[in-house]
């Protein structure tokens, strides 16, 4: 069965998304990780918000960007009480029995459900214990300001660490599964 398998960057102070902009230390090391998730899928699950940022950007950059193939070409999934449709090629809009929609996705062959970024689905597929792995790499750099992953939550939630990596940035990758 497939898994659903979320990757997002977060700060110290647990900051994902920021409009003081470039915080991420991109290196060797991360491309290292981006490329393994990558490898590990075949799809890719995206919240509202996430898919009309990448939606506007992706299709713009050439094949010689890291991740640019992998973005234009995979099949994308949207879920969304919002949007109507989405134009994005390889793109479909998932509404209503988002938790449906999803266990059947998983159910068909293939690889993982990669989720990049997206942080209000992803607590929400933690929520409703559709998401499988949890992999997070902390940058060694506190914000203040910005969205957070967990700014929301009012349940206890355990995870379990299945993997960790520190790198010579400071960055430490952590991948952890409920």
């Amino acid at each position: 069965m497939r898994e659903i398998v979320a990757g997002l960057a977060m700060t110290l102070d647990g900051v994902v998304d920021s409009p003081s902009g470039n915080w991420m230390m991109f290196d060797e090391e991360m491309a290292e990780v981006i490329a393994a998730g990558i490898a590990e899928a075949d799809a890719i699950l995206l919240g509202r918000r996430t898919y009309l940022a990448f939606a506007a950007m992706w299709p713009t950059l050439g094949r010689d960007v890291p991740m640019s193939a992998f973005m234009n070409d995979t099949p994308k999934y949207v879920a969304s009480r919002t949007l109507d449709t989405v134009e994005w090629a390889g793109s479909t809009l998932l509404q209503g029995d988002l938790a449906g929609a999803l266990t059947e996705l998983k159910r068909r062959p293939g690889k993982n459900i990669q989720v990049p970024g997206s942080p209000h689905l992803v607590r929400s597929l933690l929520r409703e214990g559709l998401l499988d792995r949890l992999s997070l790499t902390i940058h060694p750099i506190v914000l203040g300001t910005g969205a957070r992953l967990f700014e929301d939550e009012k349940d206890r939630r355990r995870l379990r660490l299945v993997d960790s990596r520190t790198f010579r940035s400071g960055v430490v990758s952590v991948t952890y599964e409920p």
